[in-house]
C-alpha cells in the first residue's frame, strides 16, 4: 500500500461515448498522486479499446482488466480493489464527471480527521439539457440517519483502503442489487469507521430525468431489506421498524405523486 496514492476504481460498461471525459476528469486533477483501476464488464461497444488507448498512452498511471463476461457493478469494482496499491480508494463513473480539485478537497479531509474513514459529497444530475437536480447528505451521518437511505453518495466518494479491506470489499448478493453501497456503509459503520460529507458539488453525474418512469419494485423491496440490515446491524430502536416500509410505499405511489416527491428532494 503507498502512502498518499489514490487508487480510482472505474467499472466500465459501454460507456464510449463518454469515458473519455470521465478519465480527463481525473487526469486533470490538481491532486497528482493516482492511479486508476479500470475493468470493462463484458462491454458491446468500444468502450474496452477506448480504455485500452488510455491504458497504452499512460503505462504508469492507468490500467486495464476485462471481465470475461458481465458479472455486474460489484464483482467488477472487488476486482478493481484487488489490483488497486493506494492508501485511499476513490471512485468514478464511466459516464460521469467531476470538479478538478475533487481529490484534493476528498483527501484533505482524510489527512486532516484521522477518525474519518468515508468522505463524499454534494453531487449534481445532469443530461444533455443541463443539470436538472442536486443531492445534499448530513455533513456527519450517525447511525440512526442510516434509517433514511445511504448517507454518502457512491459515485463520489473516497473511503481508506483499509476500511474496504475491513468488511471485505462489496457483497454479492442478488438482495442487495442497486443498494450495494447503502449495504458496504452499514458494513463500515458496524465495525466503526465513521463518514463526512463536503457541503460542495464536486461531482456530477450523467442521469435521465425519466429515470423514474423506469423504477423496478424489487429494487424497493431490496431497499426495505438493507434498511432493516441497518436497524439490525447498527444496534438502533426497534421503533425505526416503520421505516423499513418507507421503501415500499413509495414504489407503489402513483407515478405523479412520486414524481413530485422526487423532484423535492433533488431541489
Amino acid at each position: 500500500m503507498k502512502k498518499g496514492l489514490i487508487s480510482v476504481i472505474m467499472g466500465i460498461y459501454n460507456c464510449e461515448s463518454t469515458l473519455s471525459e470521465a478519465i480527463e476528469c481525473i487526469l486533470n486533477q490538481t491532486y497528482s498522486d493516482w492511479e486508476i483501476i479500470m475493468c470493462d464488464d463484458g462491454s458491446t461497444d468500444n468502450t474496452y479499446h477506448i480504455a485500452k488507448q488510455y491504458a497504452d498512452k499512460y503505462p504508469d498511471k492507468i490500467f486495464l482488466i476485462k471481465n470475461e463476461k458481465n458479472i455486474g457493478l460489484n464483482m467488477t469494482l472487488n476486482n478493481c480493489l484487488n489490483s488497486a496499491h493506494g492508501e485511499f480508494i476513490a471512485r468514478m463513473d464511466g459516464d460521469d464527471l467531476c470538479s478538478y480539485d475533487r481529490f484534493e478537497k476528498e483527501i484533505a479531509v482524510l489527512k486532516n480527521n484521522p477518525e474519518i474513514a468515508i468522505v463524499s459529497c454534494d453531487m449534481e444530475y445532469f443530461d444533455s439539457n443541463g443539470v436538472f437536480g442536486r443531492c445534499h447528505s448530513k455533513k456527519y451521518p450517525r447511525a440512526k440517519d442510516f434509517i433514511y437511505g445511504t448517507p454518502f453518495c457512491h459515485a463520489p466518494c473516497m473511503v481508506r483502503k483499509e476500511a474496504y479491506d475491513a468488511v471485505d470489499g462489496y457483497s454479492i448478493n442478488k438482495r442487495l442489487l442497486r443498494v450495494e453501497d447503502y449495504h458496504l456503509w452499514i458494513k463500515m459503520y458496524e465495525k466503526g469507521y465513521k463518514g463526512y460529507n463536503i457541503d460542495e458539488a464536486l461531482y456530477s453525474m450523467r442521469d435521465d430525468r425519466n429515470a423514474v418512469k423506469r423504477r423496478k419494485f424489487k429494487y424497493r423491496i431490496n431497499e426495505a431489506y438493507v434498511k432493516f440490515l441497518a436497524i439490525k446491524k447498527l444496534k438502533l430502536s426497534r421503533k425505526y421498524l416503520i421505516f423499513v416500509a418507507r421503501p415500499i410505499i413509495v414504489g407503489i405511489l402513483p407515478l405523479k405523486v412520486y414524481n413530485a416527491l422526487h423532484k423535492g428532494k433533488l431541489s
